[in-house]
């Protein structure tokens, strides 16, 4: 039995293409998730992919859907990436915007564009929302979830659901596991804040639109004075894990890491409780393929 979960982390264009510690960080094989906030060009995000990759990580650039100025930029960026750094796996996103800068105004539609497809791209990440979303309902989630399913039906595409991040780890263990109760039946990777001040995660999480989960954090009185000096993300992972461990069915694969802290705390704590280690025994596919209900089958 594995008792650890795995786990995947994100980095900046810059961080990947400049952070000197970055060799060896993570172990090899390590999805590294390279953000897209719509500042970058093509070539800074191909050059981030490919030192990820030199570096024998796999790079999953995000595509941030309503920030592509033009069907061009998309399959410039696709061929790019592809091309220069042998990307297989991406992250699509709606991107924030309440006014496209394109003619893109859903992940679905990226999706549709078969750009991904066309350039051999394997592997989709969606985003999920298991506290909710300022920018629409939650039938309105629940429905471009459904949509993103069908189209892997059709497609043959693997999609993955990878949440936003928060602190309620009984709301995302029954977010994810009642998925399937509303027609979506795709693995989940719940996104976790990595080792950081409490003042940093509730700037963090203004930007992201995840304000219920630090008025969750704030309602746990006797937990506030360890909060002040820091947030260890045990809390959250640890019921995260035992239900997972315990589980006879569960969408949850895996954590996906906001290093929000520092990339170096958040491997160093990856590290310290054996996630990491995960990599050294597991194939990654285990965590892609519906198919495997729960990790007491490795």
């Amino acid at each position: 039995m594995v008792d650890k979960i795995a786990a995947s982390i994100e980095v900046s264009p810059k961080q990947a293409i400049e952070f000197a510690e970055l060799p060896g960080l993570f172990p090899a094989g390590t999805k590294v998730y390279i953000t897209d906030v719509g500042t970058d060009s093509a070539e800074t995000l191909a050059a981030a992919a490919k030192r990820v990759r030199t570096l024998g990580y796999d790079p999953v650039p995000h595509f941030a859907s309503r920030r592509l100025t033009s069907k061009q930029m998309l399959k410039d960026r696709v061929s790019m990436l592809t091309g220069e750094a042998g990307v297989t796996d991406v992250l699509v996103i709606g991107g924030g915007l309440d006014r496209p800068a394109g003619p893109f105004t859903s992940t679905m539609e990226v999706l549709e564009s078969a750009e991904f497809d066309r350039y051999g791209i394997t592997d989709i990440g969606i985003g999920g929302h298991p506290e909710g979303s300022p920018d629409f309902s939650e039938d309105v989630a629940y429905g471009a979830l459904r949509l993103k399913k069908n189209f892997a039906i059709r497609t043959d595409a693997r999609l993955r659901i990878v949440t936003q991040f928060g602190f309620d780890a009984e709301k995302f263990i029954q977010w994810s596991d009642g998925l399937k109760d509303a027609g979506i039946d795709m693995p989940v990777h719940l996104g976790v804040a990595g080792p950081a001040k409490i003042t940093t995660l509730i700037k963090f999480a203004a930007m992201c639109g995840v304000g219920n989960s630090i008025s969750f954090l704030r309602k746990r009185g006797s937990a506030l004075a360890t909060l002040a000096t820091g947030f260890s993300p045990e809390s959250v992972v640890g019921p995260i894990e035992h239900h997972v461990q315990m589980a006879e069915r569960t969408a949850i694969r895996q954590i996906h890491v906001f290093p929000f802290g520092g990339l170096n705390k958040s491997a160093g704590w990856l590290a310290e409780r054996g996630s990491w280690d995960v990599y050294n025994d597991i194939k990654n596919s285990l965590y892609d393929d519906p198919a495997n209900s729960n990790l007491k089958e490795a």
